[in-house]
C-alpha cells in the first residue's frame, strides 16, 4: 500500500473530530485525496454496530463490548481503509484498535493485549503510519462535554476513575511505540495542535 494512515485518539472531549477536519482541509487544499472516517461507524454496518455499543439501553458485557467494534473493525479497514490506502489516498481515522485497547482493555477492565490481538487480527495486521493522540486530563475533557450540553454515550457518561485508566492506558501505549505515536497536549490552542500535527504529516508525506 502506498497512501498514508493517520489516526486520531484520546479520551472523549479531547477534540478529535475538531483536527480531523482541519488536517482532512489541509491536504485537500494541498492536492491530497482524503477518506475521513471513524470507529465505530464508518461503513453502513458499523453505524448499526456504532448504535448498539453507545446508545444501547440493555446491558452489554465487557467482552461481548469488545467483540463489537472488532466486527465494526473488520468490516471497515478491508471495505473502507485498504482500498483507500491501495488508492494512494490519505485515510484520516477518528479512533482505531489503541481505543480498545485503553476503553475495553483499561477502561472495562479486560486484559490489554488479548483486545489488541483481537483488534490485529480483525484488521488482518494493519497499523496505522501515524497515531495522534490529543491528552487531556479527564476532569478538562468533561467540562468540555459538559459545556457542549450534549447526550452522553454509553463511554461518555461513565465514571472520573474509567477515563482515568483510559487516559492513563492511551500514554502508555504512545510511551510503548513513540515512533508511531505524536503526544499533543490536547488543552493547547486549536491552531497549534493542528500546526504540530501538520508537522508530522508533512514529514511522512515527504
Amino acid at each position: 500500500m502506498t497512501g498514508l494512515f493517520v489516526t486520531l485518539e484520546g479520551g472523549d472531549g479531547s477534540g478529535k473530530s475538531t483536527q480531523a477536519a482541519l488536517l482532512e482541509d489541509w491536504l485537500t487544499a494541498s492536492g491530497r485525496t482524503v477518506v475521513r472516517t471513524r470507529e465505530p461507524g464508518g461503513t453502513d454496518f458499523g453505524t448499526e454496530v456504532r448504535e448498539i455499543v453507545l446508545h444501547s439501553r440493555g446491558h452489554i458485557t465487557p467482552r461481548a463490548e469488545a467483540l463489537l467494534y472488532a466486527a465494526d473493525r473488520a468490516q471497515h479497514i478491508a471495505t473502507k481503509v485498504r482500498p483507500a490506502l491501495e488508492r494512494d489516498e490519505v485515510v484520516i481515522q477518528d479512533r482505531y484498535l489503541d481505543s480498545s485497547v485503553a476503553y475495553q482493555g483499561a477502561g472495562r477492565v479486560l486484559d490489554g493485549v488479548e483486545i489488541r490481538n483481537l483488534s490485529l487480527w480483525a484488521a488482518e495486521g494493519l497499523l496505522p503510519d501515524l497515531t495522534v493522540l490529543l491528552d487531556l486530563d479527564e476532569d478538562a475533557a468533561r467540562a468540555r462535554l459538559d459545556s457542549a450540553n450534549k447526550r452522553f454515550d454509553r463511554l461518555e457518561a461513565e465514571k472520573s476513575d474509567f477515563h482515568r485508566r483510559v487516559r492513563e492506558a492511551f500514554l502508555a501505549l504512545a510511551a510503548a511505540e513513540p515512533a508511531r505515536f505524536l503526544v499533543v497536549d490536547a488543552s493547547r490552542p486549536v491552531a497549534e495542535i493542528a500546526s504540530a500535527i501538520r508537522t508530522r504529516v508533512e514529514s511522512l508525506l515527504a
